[in-house]
């Protein structure tokens, strides 16, 4: 569903390609759904970096002309939804600047936890920052480390860092990928063939960018661990030991497109398997399963496949609603939602609607879809979600509303059930979801659903009040 958690960044880069804009822009144009408000890409040559970003969709930045003047056989490519605060060109990213090891470009996906704290550290020793994200602190922790190597460097910054991240680093000699030692994020690692013998590396938040370029997917960039890409060929290196694995499983419910590998498990594996544990768990008497377009309708798949109620697309979504689109003056309810969703009438009418969907924050939107499938002509609306509720906020990437604004944090199932105004209302139990993403382990993050986080968090209170900048 749209208006609730919003996606996450996504992160691109290639290394030994004669074409490594076009193929970054490819790269971050199939990871457009992680982030829809700015997006960039730097290229690098031996001799210099080059950077390009704006803000607005990747199709509407990178023209001809634009990926004309990013010469060099490797790239990075980044595509950015704000979390919070300013939504302006100035923290858009890559990030590119001189430094003390070489001009670098740097992008980020992820939430540094402990950023305003080295924020406030350096500046008070006289550092500069132009912009107000947390992706901007590795860079002056890189510049100000006494290690000469950037490899080095880099791991010095890294070890001051607490929280989720996974970046991508580019120079003019090399591409150097890392993520985090809890393994927060995803980084999946690929590789092309080219003329004769060489190899491309390519590297990404998710494996549809490597479908759309036919890169073939190796595995994941392993939690804490730093691979360096140069002439000398790849090598992977640990910067940290691995800590308790901590994988987000808002990838598998919600971000990641259901054609990607996440984790090394297919995505839209695990949203069926939910919808079919969903059907198990709260069975009802139904005419039609409905999904919530577009991130229910796997999991809805599953629910009708397990219930052996028909699916049906009940609802039509809008791709093409602009960001600037003019509401009428004459005030039209849920307005907005209708500018996203149309109902299928025919198929709503005196139905029993099982609507399925991935997840509800606040609720509102929510209760404009259930009102939108009631108005259709359904007797009956019974919203199933096929995740636990969402109870607390994420500090790992996620933009999660603070707990006062949570309604499963303030309400009980019951009372959310008549506020979205459905007939019934059941959410997927925790022992199923871990069930759906085969979580044998504990290797993923629930906090989302606990309340209980797998890092110190420093500074809770400016973090829930004002979240920074995440990458």
């Amino acid at each position: 569903m749209f208006d609730k958690f919003h996606e996450e960044c996504g992160v691109f880069a290639i290394y030994g390609h004669p074409e490594a804009a076009n193929m970054a822009n490819l790269g971050i144009f199939a990871l457009q759904h992680r982030g829809q408000e700015s997006a960039g890409i730097a290229s690098a040559d031996s001799a210099e970096v080059y950077c390009h970003k704006a803000m607005g969709h990747v199709a509407d930045i990178f023209t001809v002309d634009v990926l004309n003047g990013l010469p060099g056989d490797k790239a990075i490519g980044h595509t950015r939804y704000s979390t919070t605060g300013d939504s302006a060109k100035l923290n858009a990213q890559p990030f590119s600047a001189m430094t003390n090891k070489g001009r670098l470009a740097l992008a980020h996906n992820g939430n540094i936890t402990n950023a305003m704290e080295i924020r406030t550290a350096l500046e008070s020793e006289g550092a500069i920052f132009s912009a107000t994200s947390d992706t901007e602190v590795v860079l002056h922790l890189i510049s100000r480390s006494r290690e000469r190597s950037l490899p080095a460097a880099l791991r010095d910054a890294l070890l001051q860092l607490e929280g989720a991240f996974s970046l991508v680093l580019l120079t003019k000699n090399e591409l150097i990928v890392v993520r985090d030692p809890n393994g927060f994020r995803p980084m999946a690692m690929g590789q092309m063939e080219m003329s004769g013998d060489r190899i491309s590396y390519v590297f990404a938040s998710e494996t549809c960018a490597f479908d759309l370029m036919g890169a073939v997917y190796m595995g994941d960039v392993e939690p804490g661990e730093m691979v360096i890409v140069n002439k000398g060929g790849l090598t992977r290196e640990r910067w940290a030991p691995r800590r308790k694995l901590s994988q987000c499983v808002f990838e598998h419910v919600y971000f990641s497109r259901p054609d990607s590998m996440v984790f090394g498990r297919p995505v839209v594996q695990t949203r069926e398997a939910m919808g079919r544990l969903l059907a198990k768990q709260n069975p009802v008497a139904a005419d039609v399963v409905v999904p919530v377009p577009d991130s229910g309708v796997a999991a809805a798949i599953g629910y009708a496949s397990e219930s052996g109620i028909p699916f049906r697309m009940g609802l039509i979504r809008n791709h093409h609603v602009g960001r600037t689109f003019i509401e009428p003056s004459q005030a039209i309810r849920d307005f907005g939602v209708k500018l996203k969703l149309n109902p299928v009438r025919h198929l709503l009418r005196g139905k029993r609607v099982v609507l399925v969907d991935d997840s509800i924050v606040r609720g509102t939107t929510s209760r404009k879809i259930v009102r939108m499938v009631r108005n259709a002509g359904a007797t009956e609306v019974h919203l199933r979600i096929s995740c636990p509720p969402t109870v607390s906020p994420c500090f790992y990437g996620v933009d999660t509303p603070t707990k006062n604004e949570l309604i499963a944090a303030n309400h009980s199932i019951e009372e959310i059930c008549r506020y979205v105004e459905a007939d019934s209302l059941e959410y997927l139990a925790l022992p199923n979801l871990k069930d759906a993403v085969v979580d044998t382990r504990g290797e993923y993050c629930y906090a989302c659903y606990t309340g209980e986080y797998p890092t110190d968090l420093v500074s809770v209170e400016s973090l829930i009040g004002e979240k920074s900048q995440r990458g």
